[in-house]
């Protein structure tokens, strides 16, 4: 992301959208005030509900406040892979508080992430990812929630991991980026994927392809911002708001109408979620 970049113009209006995965404090909200200007951008354009998710402690405080502040946004609680290596009884003991939270409707984002280790200083290890996924699907099955995952390039250990430990009811794969064998894992197994604007970027072939074998009801989409600013905005600041280019570019691989797309992924948003207004 390029914040000399401007901004993207607002999108045509596609509705009803719901943002499955955005970070809203890393978009520049900082207070109540600030959540509803950001969420009314979204509303704006059609995206009237978003999920808020964190990567450690002080980003999993700051959403489930955030989605007391507004009530068109959820939370997600849970460390990032990379930040595994925080997960200490402390932090296991409020996120475990947090995640109970009626405004959390998933835990995550976690899972593994074997692109950063012995790259990003601090970054925890893979076995200490592992042990520290293990934990989140125990927590997201003790209480009944989703569970959000992040997957970079950890395809085989991740899907073993959740074949060994029973993952839960409802497993949410966020900002697919995997190809279309993994894709059909998934799907067999019953997991819903998420895309974002990776999907629109004409060089990631494999996962265009992967795009198109999702059925209907097990697919959501996303922002995922500030990152990943769908193309042809690729590198300027993301935001809610530019959920329905992401939209339009699925929809289009897909050989599906952007209206009835949308439709769908909403409704399968409010099931997963378990949404209610």
């Amino acid at each position: 992301m390029n914040a000399r970049r401007p901004a993207p113009p607002p999108p045509e209006p596609l509705a009803p959208l719901v943002d499955a995965h955005t970070h809203l404090d890393a978009c520049g909200a900082t207070d109540a005030g600030s959540v509803a200007e950001m969420v009314d951008r979204a509303a704006g354009v059609g995206v009237g509900r978003v999920v808020t998710v964190a990567d450690d402690l002080a980003a999993a405080r700051w959403a489930v406040a955030a989605a007391h502040w507004d009530d068109r946004v959820y939370a997600a609680v849970a460390l990032h892979p990379t930040r595994a290596n925080a997960l200490d009884d402390a932090a296991r003991a409020e996120l475990e508080k947090l995640a109970a939270d009626p405004r959390v409707v998933a835990v995550g984002e976690t899972g593994l992430d074997y692109y950063w280790p012995g790259k990003l200083d601090g970054c925890a290890d893979i076995e200490t990812q592992i042990e520290g996924f293990r934990w989140h699907i125990d927590l997201a099955k003790r209480i009944g929630k989703p569970l959000m995952i992040h997957n970079r390039e950890a395809d085989h250990d991740l899907l073993t991991v959740l074949l060994d430990e029973g993952a839960p009811e409802t497993v949410i794969f966020h900002c697919f980026s995997s190809d279309a064998n993994m894709a059909l894992s998934c799907v067999a197994e019953g997991y819903i994927l998420s895309f974002s604007g990776t999907a629109s970027f004409k060089n990631a072939h494999e996962l265009r392809e992967a795009v198109k074998v999702v059925p209907d009801d097990q697919l959501l989409v996303e922002t995922d911002a500030p990152y990943l600013t769908p193309h042809p905005y690729r590198g300027a600041p993301n935001e809610p708001y530019c959920l329905p280019y992401t939209v339009r570019s699925v929809a289009e691989l897909r050989a599906q109408d952007p209206v009835e797309l949308a439709e769908i992924s909403t409704a399968n948003a409010r099931r997963v979620y378990g949404l209610t207004a």
